[in-house]
């Protein structure tokens, strides 16, 4: 029997606009953001259909807005009759997956994640930290730049994407100085992306010791299916796992390419990227390309959807 996977975005996929054709179509939809105003106190639904996108880029807005939006779409497909067998989201969006595994509620999501947007953003100075995207770097030649472009400063591996993508993040000097190796070193592209902040390294021990807190605070029920979490790229099925990844994977690598790899490895064969963007479909495009990823965010991707209704409809 085919095996479907839902995945979630996580930060860098918003856009403004992101979710309103969800809203205007679908009422489940649109109570999922009255949901999310109620629980933050103002109009996030506003910020994410109208912008600004200035404002949007904030990391304290960004991370509940996409958050909204994917647990609107999660919402319209499951009343479609859409069911997955494995969950899992990209950095922010683990807690999206862990809305739809039922292991959190979405009210306490939303707070979670806008308290962990602000404590991230708090973390490092502004200006203080960098991120940059190593694209294509030979194989064998990441422990050594980042070994080399430190000089005492932090700089690590964030995000390994893909077996082509690999996102590093640290002090701004010390990432660029990586930059400047991976360039020497055969990196067909080496660029720094415009965050706010260093996410998933050292720096963001404060960040995490902050939200330790909010977490051991917030309700996490065993999940109704397997979600591979980013801290450890293996399957969780019980709220104190749940806990634990989203409390570990604050400073340490988002590890999507063993995640990804698992889940093909367990028999998935359909995926959906649930939210804003098109970031998870690229990526497991570079590392499983014989799985399809089927894009919900927005009302006309319904049209989209797979026909084969035994294929990705269960029960």
């Amino acid at each position: 029997m085919s095996k479907i996977a839902f995945l979630f975005p996580g930060q860098g996929s918003q856009s403004a606009g992101m979710g309103k054709t969800l809203a205007d179509q679908y009422p489940s939809a649109r109570r999922v953001f009255e949901q999310a105003d109620a629980a933050l106190g103002f109009p996030l639904s506003q910020l994410c259909f109208e912008g600004p996108a200035e404002a949007l880029k904030l990391t304290e807005n960004t991370q509940p807005a996409l958050l909204t939006v994917s647990i609107a779409a999660w919402t319209v497909l499951m009343g479609l009759g859409y069911r997955p067998d494995y969950v899992a989201g990209h950095s922010l969006g683990e807690y999206s997956a862990l809305v739809a595994a039922g292991s959190l509620d979405f009210a306490d999501a939303v707070r979670l994640v806008r308290k962990r947007g602000q404590y991230m953003q708090a973390a490092v100075p502004a200006g203080a930290g960098a991120m940059a995207a190593l694209l294509k770097l030979p194989e064998g030649k990441l422990d050594e730049v980042l070994a080399r472009a430190a000089e005492g400063e932090v700089v690590s591996a964030a995000n390994l994407n893909s077996p082509d993508q690999i996102v590093i993040a640290g002090h701004a000097g010390a990432v660029n100085r990586a930059i400047q190796l991976a360039k020497a070193a055969g990196v067909k592209r080496a660029v720094l992306l415009p965050v706010s902040a260093p996410f998933h390294c050292a720096l963001m021990k404060p960040a995490q010791e902050q939200l330790e807190a909010d977490l051991n605070a917030a309700s996490f029920r065993d999940l109704q299916m397997p979600l591979v979490n980013n801290w450890e790229a293996r399957e969780i099925r019980t709220g104190a796992e749940a806990r634990q990844g989203l409390y570990q994977q604050v400073p340490n690598p988002v590890r999507w390419l063993e995640s990804m790899r698992y889940l093909a490895g367990q028999g998935v064969t359909q995926a959906f990227e649930i939210g804003a963007g098109t970031v998870l479909k690229g990526l497991l495009k570079g590392i499983a390309p014989e799985i399809p990823c089927n894009l919900f965010g927005e009302a006309g991707d319904v049209l989209d959807l797979p026909s084969n209704a035994a294929a990705v409809f269960h029960g």
